[in-house]
C-alpha cells in the first residue's frame, strides 16, 4: 500500500476481509471487486463524503452510489464501520433470505443504501439525475448566503457499466449539461466475466469521456489513497464539468492464485485461498469477520463528524424557514412522503362535449400544476412538442432553475434521470416519449417500480390509433408490459377529466406512475360533480348503467380504458335496442381497482353477470380475469397497420358497431 499509514492500511484491510468473508459465508458472491477497490472507497467515506450515519436521509448528505453493485459486500462493511446500524451478524446473512445484506444494494432495505444497483449503468445513469437534482434544488431554494443544497454526488463504477448504452447515453447528457458535482470513479480492473475486457472492449474510455465534455484524471494507482484522495479534491474544483477518475486496480488484490483473473469476480476464493489472503493482510487466518478494536475507534470518529456537520446544516435549515416558510413547509411536507394541498387545486376546467387528445388534457393539467409546484420538472425525450411537456424555461448551465429538461433522443437515459431526480424525495420529476419507446426505459421502470421512487412517466400515442406511421410506432404489448410491473400505477384514462384525476393521483400517491395518452381527440365526459376523479381513484367505476329491472342473465358488462371507452359507449344503446341491458366499465388502473375492497369490485362487476367484453385497442394478455369464463376481450394479439388512425381502428373492430356485434353474439 503506498502513501497509506498504518491505521488506514489496517482499515482498509479490514473493509476487503469482511467482504472476502461474507462471500465465503454465503458460498456465493463477488470478492473480486471489494479486494480491489476497498482503498478507493475507503477515502471516499472516511476523507471526502459529508454524511450522517445517525440519520441516512439527512437532505444535504453527499450521495454514493455503488454502480457496479455486484461488489454490494463493499457497501456493507462499510455501511457496518461506519456506523450505520448494520450489525456484524447481518453481514454474516450476506446474501440470506430475510437479511438486510441482500446479493445487490436494495433501496429502502438498508440504510445508506442510495438507489438499487445491480443492472449495469443503472447506477451511473440514475446518478446523473441525483447531480441534477442538486443543481434543480441548489437554484430554486438556496439564498444569498445559505447554500442550503450543496452537495456531491460519487459513484464507483466498473468496466462492465460503461460498456452498457445506457451510461453512454447519461454520460453525454451529464457532460452537455455541465454537472459538475457529479464524481465518478471508475474502477478499471480490465477484468469481466468471460475474461480479459480486451475480447470486446478495447476503446479509449478516456478519449470518449472527454469528447463528452467531462474532466477526466487517468493513471490513478487503486492502492495510492493520496493519489485517490487528491483526484477526488481536484473533482470537487471543477464546477463546470463532472468528473470520471480512472483508478487502476487489480480484481481480487491480495489473493495469491487469484488475483487478476476473471475467477476473482464472481465465485468466493475458496477456504484455503481466503485465509492465503488475511495472512497477505496480517490478519488470523482461522478467525473470520475480525474487526480490530483501533478500527472500530477509527470509524467511530467519522461518524461522530457526521452529526456535527448535520448540526451545521440544520442551522441553516431553521435560516431558511424563517426566510422562505411557505416553501419551507413544502419541502418539508415532499420529505415526509406528502403533497401540499394547495398545489393541486384550481385546475383547468374541461366542458362536457369538448373534443380533446388526452396528451392535450395533459399538457393543460401540467402547465396548471407548474404554476403552483415550484419543485416540479421534467421533460421529454426529443418529442415535447408532441408529449406536451413544455414548461418554460430550459434545464442547463444557464439555469438550472428552468423545469424544462431536454432528454435528447435518450429515452434508456431519461428513464434513469428521473429515478434519480426522484430519489431527492424533494422535486417531482416526469420524462415523456412515445408509449411504443416505453420498451427503450424498461430497465429504468422496473427500477423505479423495485425502489417505489416517486416517478412519473408520460407515455403519449398509446394505440394503433397513431395511424400512418405504423406497426413500428402503434404500441400494442407496451401497456401490459407496465401493467405487469408491480408497484407501477399505469393510468389509461378515456378523456380529460379522467386526465386531470390521474395527474393528481400520479403526484399525490408518491410512488411510480405512468400516465398513458392519446395522440387523438376524444369527446371530455361530463364530470359536474366529480363522479370521474372518484372513479379514477378507485382505478374503474360504473360509467353508464343498466336499468335496475333488468334480468341478470339479460345484462352484460362492457370495460374499457382510454380511447374505447367512447365506442364502448356507443355500443351500449345499439345493444339496448336490441332489448338488453348494457353497463358500462371504465378501467383507467387495473392497479388501483385491484386495491378496492372485495365489496366494491363487485359493485362494478357483479358476479351474477358472467357476459362480459373487455375492449382495449392492445394485446388481450392480462385481461381474461376480468372478463371471466363468461366473456371475451376484444383486443390485438398482432401487430397494427399503416393507415389514417380512424381507418385502422375501423379495420381491426375498435367501433361501436363492431363491439355490439361481438356483444350480441355472446348474447345470443
Amino acid at each position: 500500500m503506498t502513501n497509506t499509514s498504518s491505521i488506514e492500511q489496517q482499515a482498509i484491510a479490514t473493509i476487503r476481509l469482511l467482504a472476502v468473508d461474507m462471500v465465503e459465508q454465503a458460498k456465493s458472491g463477488h470478492p473480486g471487486l471489494p479486494l480491489g477497490a476497498a482503498p478507493m472507497a475507503y477515502t471516499l467515506f472516511t476523507k471526502l463524503m459529508r454524511f450522517n450515519p445517525s440519520n441516512p436521509a439527512w437532505p444535504n448528505r453527499d450521495r454514493f452510489v455503488l454502480s457496479a453493485g455486484h461488489g454490494s459486500a463493499l457497501l456493507y462493511a462499510l455501511l457496518h464501520l461506519c456506523g450505520y446500524g448494520l450489525g456484524l451478524d447481518e453481514l454474516k446473512q450476506f446474501r440470506q433470505l430475510g437479511s438486510r445484506t441482500p446479493g445487490h444494494p436494495e433501496y429502502g432495505h438498508t440504510p445508506g443504501v442510495e438507489m438499487t444497483t445491480g443492472p449495469l449503468g443503472q447506477g451511473i445513469a440514475t446518478a446523473v439525475g441525483m447531480a441534477a437534482a442538486e443543481r434543480f434544488l441548489a437554484a430554486k431554494l438556496n439564498r444569498p448566503g445559505n447554500p442550503l443544497i450543496d452537495h456531491f454526488t460519487y459513484v464507483i463504477c466498473g468496466d462492465g457499466d460503461l460498456m452498457e448504452g445506457v451510461s453512454s447515453e447519461a454520460s453525454s447528457l451529464a457532460g452537455h449539461l455541465k454537472l459538475g458535482k457529479l464524481i465518478c470513479l471508475y474502477d478499471s480492473n480490465h477484468i469481466s466475466i468471460e475474461g480479459s475486457t480486451d475480447l470486446a472492449f478495447t476503446e479509449n474510455v478516456a478519449q470518449r469521456y472527454e469528447a463528452y465534455g467531462w474532466h477526466v484524471i487517468s493513471h490513478i494507482d487503486g492502492n495510492d489513497t493520496a493519489a485517490i484522495e487528491q483526484a477526488v479534491r481536484d473533482a470537487q474544483e471543477e464546477g463546470d464539468r463532472p468528473s470520471l477518475i480512472i483508478v487502476t486496480t487489480t480484481i481480487g488484490y491480495g489473493s495469491p492464485h487469484k488475483q487478476g483473473t476473471a475467477s476473482a469476480h464472481g465465485e468466493p476464493l475458496g477456504a484455503e485461498e481466503a485465509k492465503l489472503v488475511k495472512r497477505q493482510f496480517g490478519f488470523p487466518e482461522d478467525e473470520s469477520f475480525v474487526v480490530p478494536e483501533e478500527v472500530r475507534d477509527h470509524f467511530r470518529t467519522i461518524a461522530e463528524r457526521g452529526i456535527g456537520l448535520e448540526e451545521e446544516w440544520r442551522t441553516r435549515w431553521q435560516e431558511f424557514e424563517r426566510e422562505e416558510p411557505g416553501l419551507f413547509a413544502a419541502v418539508s411536507e415532499l420529505l415526509d412522503g406528502r403533497v401540499p394541498a394547495a398545489w393541486t387545486e384550481d385546475l383547468p376546467e374541461f366542458p362536457a362535449g369538448e373534443k380533446l387528445a388526452t396528451r392535450q388534457a395533459s399538457k393543460k393539467v401540467l402547465g396548471a400544476i407548474a404554476e403552483k409546484i415550484p419543485l416540479l420538472a421534467g421533460g421529454s425525450a426529443d418529442l415535447a412538442p408532441s408529449n406536451g411537456t413544455l414548461l418554460g424555461a430550459a434545464f442547463g448551465a444557464e439555469s438550472y432553475g428552468g423545469p424544462t429538461f431536454h432528454f435528447g433522443v435518450r429515452e434508456h437515459a431519461m428513464g434513469a434521470l428521473v429515478n434519480g431526480m426522484a430519489l431527492s424525495n424533494m422535486m417531482i420529476p416526469y420524462g415523456a416519449t412515445f408509449l411504443v419507446f416505453a420498451d427503450y426505459m424498461k430497465p429504468a421502470l422496473r427500477m423505479a417500480a423495485m425502489m417505489q421512487s416517486p416517478s412519473i412517466f408520460i407515455f403519449t400515442h398509446d394505440s394503433i390509433g397513431v395511424g400512418e406511421d405504423g406497426p413500428t410506432h402503434q404500441p400494442i404489448e407496451q401497456l401490459a408490459m407496465l401493467r405487469s410491473l408491480p408497484g407501477m400505477d399505469v393510468y389509461r384514462p378515456a378523456d380529460a377529466n379522467e386526465t386531470k384525476a390521474a395527474w393528481l393521483l400520479a403526484i399525490e400517491r408518491r410512488k411510480p406512475a405512468a400516465l398513458v395518452l392519446t395522440r387523438q381527440g376524444l369527446p371530455v365526459l361530463d364530470d359536474t360533480d366529480e363522479r370521474l376523479r372518484a372513479g379514477v381513484a378507485k382505478g374503474g367505476y360504473v360509467l353508464a348503467d343498466w336499468q335496475d329491472s333488468a334480468d341478470d342473465k339479460q345484462r352484460i358488462i362492457i370495460v374499457a380504458t382510454g380511447s374505447e371507452v367512447h365506442p364502448a359507449l356507443e355500443a351500449k344503446a345499439l345493444i339496448e335496442a336490441q332489448g338488453y341491458a348494457v353497463r358500462v366499465v371504465s378501467m383507467p388502473s387495473k392497479e388501483l381497482f385491484a386495491e378496492q375492497s372485495a365489496a366494491y369490485r363487485l359493485s362494478v362487476l357483479p358476479a351474477s353477470v358472467t357476459k362480459r367484453v373487455v375492449v382495449e385497442a392492445a394485446t388481450t394478455f392480462g385481461w381474461h380475469d376480468v372478463a371471466g369464463s363468461g366473456g371475451i376481450v376484444i383486443g390485438l394479439d398482432h401487430f397494427g397497420a399503416s393507415g389514417p388512425g380512424p381507418q385502422v381502428m375501423e379495420h381491426f373492430g375498435f367501433t361501436a358497431a363492431s363491439i355490439a356485434e361481438k356483444a350480441l353474439e355472446l348474447l345470443t
